[in-house]
């Protein structure tokens, strides 16, 4: 069986069972502030099980796309150093919402395994939750007894709430699990050691396939446990380990799901899999890593540096920097891989096909970047095992791993070829401190949300009314970098949540019995609840209050987001239907629109644009809205869906002229084009790999723009004198200036000349060496190196110290011959560090040249007085 069969019989058993076959959700999360990335099956069933959203079905199963490198579940430092973590994989899951329950759950994943997957009964070891004194709860009696009547007990294996009690978080729905272990040790081994001995024991032969979580309880904000209204099912099996078991393979990476792209690989390197461990490890990172950038970039997540951006961009650092070191692959060679990588998965995750050439342009790109960053961090590595006396400190090799993507391990690799050794304990250190940062910038403190009346459902209503009168069902008291804020509830709600690019709206609550108003300062989604941000709580939470939408602060939302529409269709009628939306940005001063582009948009393009969205603004399009179309329908009708997206069965299809902007929206648009005025298009550029970002103004915006930048003009022609040409005025001066630069280079040059004579003619013969220690006026830093380097050219054995005031600011620089670097074990840069505390400053540079800089010109007399000792005493 291939791993597509596998799949496919996961998925084919469970459907028989009476589940519906479900698609995955993105890998990337768009609604929920806890998560970076889809890290488990049950992400996009969260909400059913919090009891915010109704489930379309009972009985469901899918095969979900997930990535695990940040926050709890972060496996990446140990992804293909061992042989069964990975960072995206596959979760076969199946579910149950409130209906069948543990002995259902047990009893299919017995039959799959054994009696459909044929796995070998006696591998097989089964683990239960053995219960928590703190939480007043006994073993998994349950499960035990069902299990009993398919393993013997010794194969059974209590565990504590670390490895059989499953938590969404530090808050909300739990309970107990059931792990199902395989043992694919050899025969030898089996029978030196018990298996049963080795589950849960990190050994790579003796792995956890499938976790069954039986949810029947909520974890409450004060550590205590309340029974669910229902309870629910959710399993999660890797497709991976899976694939391995049923061949019973010893690595993860020896299925097909992994051979075909190292066999690629092996092809591009010249070198076999299988023959040095190192490079074993970089063929699995890479084959790794492959798969969880492309799966992301199709999600639309693309390399940056910030948030989940930056998690895609160092998985994929890591890949190139393991090619460059173990592979010796020195140019870009992952985006070669993705052509035989996406084709695997046709059948199975679309979006990843029709977006092949994109992923492939975007990693390539991204390769060529790094490696430049590569170049450069060997660069500063070098410097450092230059000055640093046989010990790289830690801050730099943090500096190393932080900005140019070095993991502590290269590091240390590099610095053992050369003798060295790396402060490890300092490099720990400042990696504890970036991530207490943003431990800190990501603190949150949420409370239990607090019942005041009974309603499942919130209703937005913000396409038809900006008031309504509402009840507050629920709320609770948050804390975010040490503010209290609350979060409330409607039972009804006229106010858009930030979502889709668009910003969430601002208002104010109105009391009907006390006539206190408070202001609505936000409105978030959190999956599916739209949640209302206060800085106060209403006095009375139990009475009617009127919310009231800020219109203005709306209206000047929606002329934007409806340009972002006009604005893509006319991308895609002007450049080509290559461009797909990457981003947005929409509020009530402008928007920001990021899309597929691989080169600089053209000034006539940028104009032919602007000149297609004005003028479907004049011609009054009048906007057609069908909220609750079936999606298959809406694509049929030309819809452009965003990739990335989980849709639902129905969707909102918001249209401005059939033939031009047909798009699946859940924003706030005009009811006609003509309320937009005018649109303005103000800055064009690149923001990632493939990736172009249109930043625009509308309506009074816009108007202001124009009239500020002729007014502008009005100033500018006033300062040249009211000049009618005012391009031939412009360029008259850029000739002047011009030609009195090139006068003044020529003076500087003389300058530099006569000031290098005087210094040659106060060379003093010191200790066998030419030594110049000089106090010297320059108007440019760059005038002193060039000196010094201009000095090293033309005398033998110089030891060179020039002390400059550049422009008021102290700068040292200090050029040191080959000679007397080799010779007397010299270092112009740890000499420079030294002295120039005395200037309040700091700088560094290499053994034969080095600078720096500070804030106390004053300083510089001493550090000619230490200079000079200095040669004296050597």
């Amino acid at each position: 069986m291939t791993a597509q069969d596998i799949r496919n019989t996961f998925l084919a058993f469970f459907e028989k069972k009476g589940h519906k076959i479900v698609d995955s959700a993105p890998i990337v999360i768009k609604d929920d502030p806890t998560l970076m990335f889809t890290n488990a099956g049950m992400n996009q069933f969260k909400d059913v099980f919090l009891g915010n959203q109704s489930p379309t079905h009972p009985r469901v199963v899918d095969t979900q796309k997930c990535l695990r490198v940040s926050g709890k579940h972060n496996d990446l430092e140990e992804v293909g150093v061992d042989t069964y973590h990975h960072t995206m994989f596959e979760m076969l899951g199946n579910w149950s919402f409130g209906d069948y329950f543990k002995e259902d759950a047990i009893n299919w994943a017995w039959e799959l395994l054994t009696e459909v997957y044929q796995l070998d009964k006696d591998r097989l070891y089964v683990s239960i939750f053995e219960g928590s004194k703190p939480d007043n709860l006994d073993l998994d009696s349950d499960a035990k007894s069902i299990w009993l009547n398919h393993v013997s007990e010794d194969r059974i294996i209590l565990g504590d709430k670390k490895d059989n009690f499953w938590e969404m978080g530090e808050t909300g729905p739990c309970g107990p699990c059931s792990e199902i272990h395989v043992d694919l040790r050899s025969d030898e081994e089996r029978s030196k050691v018990d298996g049963a001995s080795l589950v849960n024991a990190d050994h790579e032969q003796v792995i956890e396939v499938w976790n069954l979580v039986f949810m029947e309880y909520s974890r409450k904000a004060d550590g205590s446990l309340v029974p669910l209204p229902a309870k629910h099912v959710d399993t999660g099996m890797g497709l991976e380990r899976l694939v391995r078991a049923v061949h019973s393979q010893q690595s993860n990476y020896d299925s097909d799901l992994f051979m075909d792209t190292i066999h690629a690989l092996e092809e591009i390197s010249g070198l076999k899999y299988g023959k040095d461990s190192n490079v074993d490890v970089a063929f699995r990172v890479v084959a790794d890593h492959l798969r969880a950038v492309c799966f992301a970039i199709s999600d639309g997540q693309l390399p940056d540096n910030n948030g989940a951006g930056y998690v895609i961009r160092r998985i994929l650092r890591r890949a190139v920097r393991y090619g460059y070191s173990f592979l010796k692959i020195e140019s870009p060679f992952i985006y070669r891989l993705v052509d035989g990588f996406v084709d695997k998965f046709e059948d199975v995750f679309a979006n990843l096909s029709s977006q092949k050439e994109f992923i492939t342009k975007v990693i390539e790109q991204e390769e060529k970047s790094f490696l430049n960053t590569l170049n450069n961090g060997l660069k500063l590595f070098e410097n450092h095992a230059a000055s640093e006396d046989k010990m790289i400190l830690g801050s730099h090799a943090f500096e190393l791993y932080d900005t140019f993507g070095f993991p502590i391990d290269l590091t240390q690799l590099l610095a053992k070829e050369k003798n060295i050794e790396v402060d490890i304990k300092g490099f720990e250190l400042e990696l504890s401190k970036q991530k207490d940062r943003s431990r800190a910038d990501a603190k949150k403190v949420a409370g239990d949300w607090v019942e005041l009346v009974e309603d499942d459902h919130e209703e937005f209503i913000g396409y038809d009314y900006t008031e309504s009168e509402v009840m507050i069902t629920r709320y609770r008291t948050v804390e975010v970098k040490g503010k209290k804020q609350y979060h409330l509830i409607f039972n009804y709600t006229p106010f858009y949540a930030e979502s889709g690019g668009q910003v969430g709206d601002k208002g104010v609550l109105l009391g009907k019995e006390d006539s206190q108003k408070i202001e609505i300062v936000d409105t978030q989604k959190e999956n599916q609840l739209i949640v209302h941000i206060f800085k106060e709580l209403p006095k009375n939470l139990t009475q009617k209050f009127v919310a009231s939408v800020n219109s203005d602060y709306r209206n000047s939302v929606t002329l934007n987001h409806s340009a972002t529409h006009l604005l893509q269709a006319a991308l895609r009628q002007v450049l080509g239907d290559h461009v797909t939306q990457k981003g947005s940005l929409v509020n009530p001063k402008h928007l920001r629109f990021d899309f597929s582009h691989f080169q600089k948009v053209e000034k006539e393009e940028l104009e032919a644009i602007e000149k297609l969205v004005n003028q479907k603004i004049r011609s009054s399009i009048t906007l057609r809205e069908d909220r609750n179309i079936p999606f298959d329908k809406a694509i049929q009708q030309g819809a452009m869906a965003l990739f990335g997206e989980k849709y639902g069965d129905t969707v909102r299809m918001v249209t401005f002229d059939q033939d031009f902007s047909v798009e699946l929206c859940g924003g706030t648009h005009v009811s006609n084009t003509a309320e937009i005025g005018s649109f303005r298009i103000v800055s064009e550029g690149a923001v990632a790999a493939g990736v172009r970002r249109i930043e625009a103004l509308t309506g009074v915006h816009a108007d202001n723009y124009v009239k500020n930048q002729l007014e502008l003009l009005d100033v500018i022609r006033l300062e040249l004198g009211n000049q009618q040409d005012l391009v031939k005025a412009i360029q008259d001066i850029k000739k002047e200036y011009s030609e009195v630069k090139e006068k003044l280079d020529v003076f500087e040059r003389k300058q530099v000349v006569g000031l290098k004579n005087k210094l040659m003619s106060n060379i003093q013969n010191r200790n066998g060496m030419q030594v110049v220690i000089e106090l010297i006026e320059v108007d440019k830093a760059a005038q002193v190196k060039d000196l010094c380097f201009q000095l090293k050219e033309e005398t033998e054995d110089l030891f060179c110290v020039l002390l400059a005031n550049v422009a008021g600011k102290p700068n040292i620089s200090i050029m040191i011959s080959d000679q007397l670097v080799q010779e007397k074990n010299y270092h112009a840069g740890n000499l420079v560090r030294e002295w120039s505390r005395e200037i309040k400053g700091g700088g560094g540079g290499q053994p034969f040249f080095a600078q720096a800089g500070g804030a106390d010109v004053a300083g510089l007399e001493k550090v000619k007085v230490r200079a000079v000792n200095f040669i004296n005493e050597g």
